[in-house]
C-alpha cells in the first residue's frame, strides 16, 4: 500500500466531526444587557423542544463553534419547513432560544442571507425567503435537503446532475493528457481498492470524492470545475445506492479503473461510456435517470 493511502486512511479514521459534546455549549450564554429581566424565550412554531440549544440535531456542522453551530440548526429549520417562507427573524428571539450572542446571531444570518435563506431589509428585517430563491447548488443546502423532507428529490435531482456532468467531464478529461493528475486519479482507485479490502467506507467514500473531483478539474472546463464541490456532496448525502459510488463493491472500482486507463489511453469515447457505467451500476438509477435516447 502506498504512503498516501496509509495516510489518507489514518486520516479518515482520526477524524471526528467537530461538534460540541453535550453540555459544552452551556458556557455560552447569550449576552444580556446590563440591568434588563431576561425575557422567556418564545415558543417558535413546529420546532422541536431538544432545538433548544445550538448542536443538538446537527448532522455534520462545516463551520467551527457557535457561528457555524447556529448557521447549520437555522438552515436546517428552514429547509425542513420549520421555519416557512416570509417567517419573520428576529435576532434577539434567536439569541434567546439558541443562548448565543447578538454577534454569532448576526454573522449566521450573513452567512443564510448569502446562500439566499433568508433576506434582510431597512424597516422590514429579516426573513424567511421561498425556495425559488435559495440556491440550490450550495454544498450545505445540498447536506440540509438530503437530510430533510425534502430528501428524495434531492437524491433524484443530484444523480440527474451527476449524470449531466461526469460523463462529460470524462470525455474532456482524456484529451488533456495531465500525468500528475491522471496519477492522482490512479492513486485514488488504489486507495479505494485497499480501503475496500479492509471494510474501511469511510476512506473509500472520501478517496470516491477526491477522484470525481480530480476528474472534472483534468477536464479544463472552468465551468465545470466550478460543480465539483457539488458532486462530492452528492456522494456524501445520497444515502442510499443510487449509483455506482455509493457503496464499496467490485463493480464500482473496476468502473474506476477503466476510466482512469480510457484517460491514459486519449480516448475520450470510452473514458465517457465508463463514466456512464458507473453511474448505472445499480438497477435503482434506471429510475431515476433514462437512458440516453437514439437519434
Amino acid at each position: 500500500m502506498s504512503t498516501l493511502a496509509q495516510t489518507m486512511m489514518t486520516a479518515a479514521r482520526s477524524s471526528d466531526s467537530g461538534l460540541a459534546g453535550p453540555g459544552e455549549l452551556d458556557r455560552y450564554p447569550y449576552a444580556e444587557a446590563p440591568g434588563v429581566d431576561r425575557v422567556s424565550p418564545p415558543v417558535w412554531e413546529s420546532a422541536e423542544p431538544e432545538l433548544g440549544r445550538v448542536g443538538r440535531r446537527v448532522a455534520g456542522s462545516r463551520g467551527r463553534g457557535l457561528h457555524g453551530q447556529l448557521v447549520q440548526q437555522l438552515g436546517q429549520m428552514i429547509v425542513s419547513g420549520d421555519l416557512g417562507a416570509d417567517r419573520p427573524l428576529v435576532p434577539e428571539e434567536i439569541g434567546q432560544r439558541f443562548e448565543v450572542s447578538r454577534t454569532v446571531v448576526r454573522e449566521s444570518l450573513r452567512v443564510l442571507e448569502a446562500k439566499g435563506l433568508v433576506s434582510a431589509r431597512p424597516n422590514v428585517g429579516t426573513r424567511v425567503r421561498p425556495v425559488s430563491d435559495w440556491n440550490l447548488l450550495d454544498p450545505d443546502i445540498i447536506e440540509w435537503r438530503a437530510f430533510g423532507p425534502q430528501r428524495d428529490d434531492q437524491r433524484r435531482e443530484l444523480a440527474e446532475l451527476r449524470w449531466t456532468i461526469e460523463p462529460l467531464a470524462a470525455r474532456l478529461a482524456a484529451g488533456h493528457g495531465r500525468e500528475d493528475i491522471q496519477q492522482r486519479l490512479g492513486d485514488m482507485v488504489e486507495i479505494m481498492g485497499h480501503a475496500m479490502s479492509q471494510g474501511d467506507s469511510l476512506t473509500f467514500s472520501r478517496a470516491d470524492a477526491e477522484f470525481h473531483s480530480l476528474l472534472i478539474q483534468l477536464a479544463g472546463n472552468r465551468m465545470l470545475e466550478h460543480l465539483s464541490g457539488i458532486v462530492s456532496s452528492a456522494l456524501q448525502v445520497s444515502g442510499a445506492p443510487i449509483t455506482g459510488c455509493d457503496r464499496p463493491n467490485e463493480a464500482s472500482l473496476g468502473h474506476h479503473g477503466r476510466i482512469v486507463a480510457a484517460l491514459a489511453a486519449a480516448d475520450g469515447a470510452a473514458a465517457e461510456t465508463a463514466m456512464r457505467q458507473l453511474l448505472t451500476v445499480h438497477p435503482e438509477v434506471e429510475r431515476v435517470v433514462p437512458a440516453p435516447r437514439e437519434h
